[in-house]
């Protein structure tokens, strides 16, 4: 039997990100395929726009914006609606009203991922299904309050952390270091810090690249590669 090795795992998402949210589904899927492998997954922050005000934006304004109108966008999102059915997704996006500002979202994801094995998986899961299920504002505290407490955390903390500027300059500078390191779109699965898989790829593209990453670390070649 080949020898494997724990993999790391850093997801570099925004949970804005309709194929992030088919991304984590397809990766849980794929760590199910490898199931002999340890896995760790650490979510990291990326924002598709950052120039969206903290409030969010009205939808359909963003939409004309960005895509000249709600037929246009609703035709762009047509093969993200087909992927995430195939997957388990029910992609609602006439439900959303507004556009948010994730920046908070990602400092909640932050503090998950301090608060227990499995917590910040837990957390980003539900608020992919918050925003593209439910039509929720993520940008909203009270919503995201709502969505910590759902994933065990402490809320009393959340609470007290939101309305401040706690983390938030640490999420901007993870998120521009994820830009020099040369990821211009998400999500990108960073496995053992240095290979990167980029898009949501294919069950089987994510098992084979978890095997094969943790049968090299297992032989030590990931340090000889180093």
């Amino acid at each position: 039997m080949t020898e494997t090795s724990a993999v790391t795992i850093d997801i570099v998402s925004d949970v804005m990100c309709p194929w992030c949210y088919i991304g984590q589904k397809r990766l849980e899927r794929a760590m199910e395929q490898v199931a002999d492998v340890p896995v760790t997954i650490n979510w990291r922050p990326y924002q598709l726009d950052p120039t969206l005000p903290p409030e969010g934006k009205d939808r359909k304004t963003y939409l004309a914006e960005k895509f000249g109108g709600e037929e246009r966008a609703r035709s762009l999102y047509e093969n993200v609606r087909q992927a995430g059915v195939s997957e388990g997704v029910a992609f609602a996006f006439d439900k959303i009203a507004v556009s948010p500002n994730t920046l908070d979202a990602h400092r909640l994801l932050r503090w998950a991922g301090s608060s227990g094995d499995g917590v910040q998986n837990k957390l980003a899961r539900r608020l992919f299904q918050l925003y593209f299920e439910e039509g929720a504002n993520i940008g909203d505290h009270a919503v995201l309050i709502d969505a910590a407490r759902d994933v065990g955390m402490d809320v009393s903390i959340v609470e007290s952390l939101l309305p401040t500027d706690a983390d938030r300059d640490k999420v901007t500078e993870e998120i521009a270091t994820a830009q020099r390191m040369g990821v211009t779109g998400v999500p990108c699965f960073l496995l053992e810090g240095r290979y990167a898989v980029v898009g949501a790829q294919d069950t089987s593209v994510l098992a084979d690249a978890i095997r094969k990453i943790s049968e090299a670390k297992a032989k030590g070649e990931l340090d000889a590669d180093g």
